[in-house]
């Protein structure tokens, strides 16, 4: 193959790419939704182990499994926010349609130091 059709089949790849990472967000702010309404917390290190088992087992190269790890890592730490944010936003509809005050405090956050997620990406590590 040439340079140009190797560049075009990675701008075809990303696009399947975007719209896959896209397709699993809706999922995981679905996945908020029900985790707002059982008061399950955003973080489960129990899954996200799955996840990483998930990756390894189907990982057939080039990439090392540790490589599909960080970018893993990266990938659920993405959805991870827009779970927060879903919590937050519902919590806020909830609020207002209570008449309750929103002051951002006790938003019931299960991970210390970490807000919606929205202020500075997360490592996938907990402390």
């Amino acid at each position: 193959m040439t340079l140009e059709e190797l560049r075009k089949k990675i701008d075809e790849l990303d696009r399947q790419l975007v719209e896959l990472l896209s397709e699993r967000a809706r999922a995981a702010q679905m996945i908020g939704h029900l985790k707002a309404a059982t008061s399950l917390p955003v973080y489960e290190p129990a899954r996200e182990k799955v996840i990483y088992a998930n990756v390894h087992a189907a990982n057939k190269g080039p990439l090392p499994d540790i490589e599909l790890t960080h970018i893993y890592e990266r990938i659920i730490d993405v959805m991870r926010a827009l779970q927060r944010n879903e919590l937050a936003s519902e919590r806020n509809a909830q609020a207002a349609a209570s008449g309750s005050p929103t002051t951002g405090l006790g938003r019931g956050d299960d991970s210390p130091g970490h807000g919606t997620g929205a202020e500075a990406p997360e490592t996938g590590k907990k402390q």
